[in-house]
């Protein structure tokens, strides 16, 4: 993996963020990143439970 952005990085990107879209639609960004996130984790979660019970299955035909 790589390695975890510092603090200073972190200021940085939220400058540029700040400067590229302004403070009225950052926001609106951040909104639709969580969302996104969410739907995602949702999605690998949905996957890991059908693989879950595909296992259980199998291992009940045996």
């Amino acid at each position: 993996m790589g390695a975890v952005p510092g603090p200073g990085s972190w200021i940085l990107i939220a400058l540029v963020a700040l400067l590229i879209f302004g403070p009225k639609k950052l926001p609106e960004l951040g909104k639709a990143a969580g969302n996104t996130l969410r739907e995602f984790k949702n999605a690998t979660k949905g996957l890991a439970d059908e693989e879950e019970k595909d296992n259980k299955k199998q291992d009940a035909d045996q």
